[in-house]
């Protein structure tokens, strides 16, 4: 069963933080735009509030119900109810602008981010070992690139422009509010401890509900990877149902998570919203005793026009604090996600090529082993001992002459792929040494040393495009007619050219239109047209395809393995009696070495090998051990 992420433990963290800042520093002058944009719109939303009340003090004061009011007079009052009526519009207006400046660079800000942070991942999920994708599912990764990423940009394009304009707002109410009657702004400000005590609750209960949140998200798309990928199996044993309700106690679970950060925060805003409610009574209460008469704790002085203003401003104080919730709600997500996405950046990548690397253009095909041991368990080193049942390969010794083609033999488990997992360096020896031309592998530069290893695998793997992109990787440097020759030296020419478009001829997600023998034949080619001029490795690559296809691979094998070292793995035995050694493991060593001819003449663990197979055809050489 697919572990779940850990539940990290940390709220804000100011290291995560400056590291998210760090990936928006590019794009200071974005950033510099947003910042006047909210500062404009702080200065601008309490100037409504003075507007108002300018015109409730000077047009709807106490005489202006008079009967001695002149028709002048009142022109005079409409001419200047009009004149305030457009400034409100105008400053409509610029806020308008302010906020359509503010939206379009934040946005493009937090995609640029998003774009960056994304190709980082990828760049170092690129560059990290084997190991490292053995200990983590697809669907977990996959989290880090989609969920993950845009809990960040939701943070920067929604959180950080309402922490920015919030916190702009607050002050410049707070200023107005304190300029114009201290004593009223104090009793409006009076609700801000248990507002305090409120947030802090909350802020808890969010935070673990967001965590678990993006624990039960990762979940859900691993097991979709699982069944998605591996939806013959599914069918082809019955598993609808039984996956479908294992899928439901997944979903389930996020949506459980999903609605409790829902009912956290559905609790959190009404809760701001009825302090700031009681606040405008507040307001309202002592700010009419004054008008009055009753100056009380305002002092004298308040008018009407006071009065509106600051039950506006009042109001409106509290809603950048309700929007701080939102903001809350972003950051929380984002410091989890972050959390998970420079873990994954920071994941020391294990196999790396020395300073000092070895440039080598060509190579004559010598392969040593010295006294290799072996664990996939990073926990496994020099030290651990020879008893210890974490060791896959236990000193292997295996020299192979340039141009020598060597079968590895044995069940599954004894450690097979392993040998030609560590000669194309996919992981590092913990005791011994692997060397081609006398060279340790650790001191070569990796993309020499696999570009010159051509692999065939008996799960083959083919991207989305083309026939032709398929064989060539994209190599712009390979040309047609390389491509042409190999497909017949493999016999998958014909079938090729009978496509409905020939070599470009689209191949779905994984080759999903293709036979299993007619993927093995386009990987066989694909092999040879990168033109490995020192090993072809050669993973169970005839174990999927039918006899006669097996004679065309068998055909091309003898002239690609011509002047190469080729290291030949299968479990069929009839396609490795022509090697010129045959190397035959158990458990993670070597138990015995020789020709077809002379292990089976020999009458050991070979020749039983051999005799089950040939005995029972549909006893593969693993059922041996």
């Amino acid at each position: 069963m697919t572990q779940p992420d850990e539940a990290f433990q940390k709220g804000f963290d100011a290291g995560l933080t400056r590291r998210i800042l760090g990936y928006i520093r590019p794009y200071l002058r974005l950033v510099g735009v947003g910042l006047l944009m909210a500062l404009l719109i702080a200065v601008a939303n309490p100037a409504f509030g003075l507007l108002q009340r300018y015109a409730i003090d000077h047009t709807f004061g106490p005489n202006v119900l008079l009967p001695g009011l002149t028709l002048a007079g009142r022109q005079q009052l409409f001419a200047l109810l009009l004149t305030v009526a457009l400034v409100y519009l105008g400053l409509k207006v610029l806020e308008f602008l302010f906020r359509y400046a503010l939206s379009v660079s934040i946005n493009i800000l937090g995609q640029r981010v998003l774009y960056d942070i994304r190709a980082d991942i990828f760049t170092k999920l690129q560059r990290l070992p084997l190991s490292y994708f053995d200990a983590n599912p697809v669907g977990r990764l996959i989290t880090r690139v989609t969920s993950d990423v845009d809990a960040i940009n939701q943070f920067i394009t929604a959180g950080l422009v309402a922490l920015i304009q919030s916190v702009l707002l607050i002050v410049t109410y707070v200023v107005i509010m304190l300029s114009i009657n201290w004593q009223l702004a104090l009793i409006s400000f009076a609700v801000l401890p248990a507002l305090y005590v409120v947030t802090g609750y909350f802020r808890a209960k969010l935070r673990d509900a967001f965590r678990n949140t993006r624990v039960q998200q990762a979940i859900v798309n691993t097991k979709l990877n699982e069944n998605i990928t591996g939806m013959l199996t599914v069918q082809l044993f019955g598993r609808e149902n039984r996956n479908g309700v294992d899928f439901d106690r997944s979903n389930r679970s996020l949506l459980g998570a999903n609605l409790r950060s829902v009912s956290w925060f559905a609790y959190f805003q009404p809760s701001v919203s009825i302090l700031g409610s009681v606040a405008s009574a507040l307001v309202l209460y002592f700010a009419g005793r004054a008008i009055l008469g009753e100056a009380g704790m305002v002092g004298a002085g308040i008018t009407l026009g006071t009065l509106v203003a600051f039950n506006g401003w009042v109001s409106q104080l509290f809603q950048p604090i309700q929007d701080l919730a939102d903001v809350f709600n972003n950051l929380q997500a984002a410091m989890a996600s972050s959390e998970r996405i420079f873990g994954v950046l920071d994941t020391p990548v294990s196999i790396l090529d020395r300073p000092d690397a070895r440039r080598l253009d060509h190579f004559e095909g010598r392969v040593d082993l010295e006294n290799i041991w072996f664990a996939y368990d990073d926990a496994v080193t020099a030290d651990t001992p020879d008893s210890d049942e974490r060791w896959t390969l236990r000193g292997i010794d295996i020299h192979i002459a340039p141009g020598e083609s060597v079968a590895l033999v044995g069940a599954t488990g004894a450690g097979k792929t392993s040998i030609t997992s560590l000669v194309s360096r996919f992981y590092d020896v913990q005791r011994g040494a692997v060397k081609v031309d006398g060279h340790d592998v650790k001191g070569l530069a990796q993309h020499d040393l696999r570009r010159h290893i051509g692999v065939v695998l008996q799960d083959v793997f083919l991207f989305a495009g083309t026939i032709q992109s398929n064989l060539t990787l994209g190599s712009a440097d390979i040309s047609h007619d390389r491509v042409v020759q190999a497909c017949k030296y493999v016999g998958v020419h014909e079938f090729i050219l009978g496509l409905p478009n020939g070599y470009d001829t689209e191949v779905r997600e994984r080759g999903a239109t293709l036979s299993t023998g007619q993927k093995q034949l386009l990987a066989f080619a694909r092999a040879l047209i990168q033109n490995p001029d020192i090993l072809l490795v050669l993973d169970e690559a005839t174990a999927s395809v039918d006899t006669e296809t097996e004679m065309h691979i068998q055909d091309a094998l003898a002239k690609v393995m011509h002047g190469r070292t080729s290291i030949i793995i299968a479990h069929r035995l009839s396609t490795i009696e022509h090697c010129d050694r045959i190397i035959v493991m158990r458990r993670g060593k070597v138990v015995e070495e020789g020709s077809h001819r002379s292990l089976l003449a020999r009458g050991g663990y070979y020749a039983r090998l051999h005799m089950l197979q040939y005995a029972q055809p549909d006893v593969e050489a693993g059922a041996a051990d």
